[in-house]
């Protein structure tokens, strides 16, 4: 399990380290002028060369990348051009509001998938029905999805909000997760209309990948339900359910753990596009007013901040890969 940690860490580092020269190298490649995006068209040479020394945009592109990747190292990842303001502080305000979201919804969409792949597998009344809905969903883009939930939910049904986070005011901490500070803080109403937000937008993204991953799991059960000591156990008289339970999931979660991690970076997508379509105070909202003013540092500052998440969720599936399945070649 050592071997396999120090692996999956090392493995990780590259990883980052290549997704920053990446990003590095496609800002100076671009047509972009950063310095004249912050200073404006009628700002005068001499202003624009004395911005440009004060950037370092005039230092020789091996001198940028070095300053840019120990800054990185020591959690500088550059000043906002856009706000102004150091990026890593922007992050820690917009960040919680997309961590709640991606959680949730990556929550939702193992729920989904285990109801989508133990319906079918066990052929529950109405498993078809689940089926084809989620197939549904699945095969529709997730804006398109937050559009209908929006029409459905919102505007006919009037039951669920379509935008923010919450109607009421919010606690200011202490993790500036609201399902969490609401529960923290003693404050049910809170917790209640903070679900009611998120609900929308977490569906938004948590279908598709929900699809992929139930389909890997159904197909691991079907495989492990055919092994002797499955039959052995139905055997002893446990019921179809409880030999799921108890013998069947951890012996097929191998797959759909892979599954899972994969699909981790289709989630962080839709999340962005679904933020903007909810106005939900996200890192989809930084980036979408970022981008038309070529805002590199905090395109970049958000770009590694998902790519880190993505890497450690990715090892963190590793692990448990090897913890479900101790067979596996560390």
């Amino acid at each position: 399990m050592l071997t396999l940690i120090a692996k999956r860490l090392v493995a990780a580092v590259v990883i980052l380290v290549v997704l920053a020269a990446a990003l590095f190298g496609l800002q100076h490649i671009s047509k972009s002028d950063p310095v004249h995006t912050m200073l404006g068209p009628g700002a005068s040479p001499a202003t624009i060369a004395a911005e440009r020394h004060r950037l370092g945009l005039d230092r020789p592109v091996a001198t940028q990348f070095w300053h840019y990747l120990t800054g990185l190292m020591h959690g500088d990842l550059g000043t906002s051009y856009r706000t102004r303001s150091p990026v890593a502080t922007d992050l820690r305000t917009f960040l919680p509001a997309t961590l709640e979201l991606a959680m949730f919804g990556l929550l939702l969409a193992i729920v989904l998938a285990v109801l989508l792949a133990v319906a079918t597998t066990l052929r529950w009344p109405g498993a078809s029905v689940i089926r084809y809905l989620l197939l549904l969903g699945g095969s529709t883009p997730a804006f398109f999805v937050a559009i209908g939930g929006i029409i459905v939910f919102y505007k006919y049904l009037g039951v669920l909000p379509a935008t923010g986070r919450a109607d009421d005011a919010v606690p200011s901490g202490p993790t500036h997760l609201l399902l969490l500070d609401a529960v923290l803080h003693g404050q049910p109403g809170l917790f209640v209309d903070a679900l009611r937000h998120l609900l929308l937008p977490a569906l938004a993204v948590a279908i598709g990948p929900a699809i992929s991953i139930g389909r890997v799991l159904r197909s691991s059960l079907i495989t492990t339900l055919g092994q002797d000591y499955v039959r052995t156990a139905r055997a002893k008289g446990l019921s179809e359910l409880k030999v799921l339970a108890r013998h069947v999931l951890r012996n097929s979660a191998g797959p759909a753990l892979s599954m899972t991690g994969l699909q981790v970076g289709l989630l962080f997508a839709g999340v962005l596009v679904v933020e903007s379509i909810f106005a939900w105070p996200g890192l989809g909202q930084y980036t979408a007013q970022s981008l038309p003013v070529d805002d590199f540092p905090a395109i970049a500052g958000v770009t590694l901040l998902l790519g880190a998440g993505y890497v450690l969720i990715n090892t963190l599936v590793d692990i448990l890969q090897a913890l479900a399945d101790p067979r596996i070649d560390v």
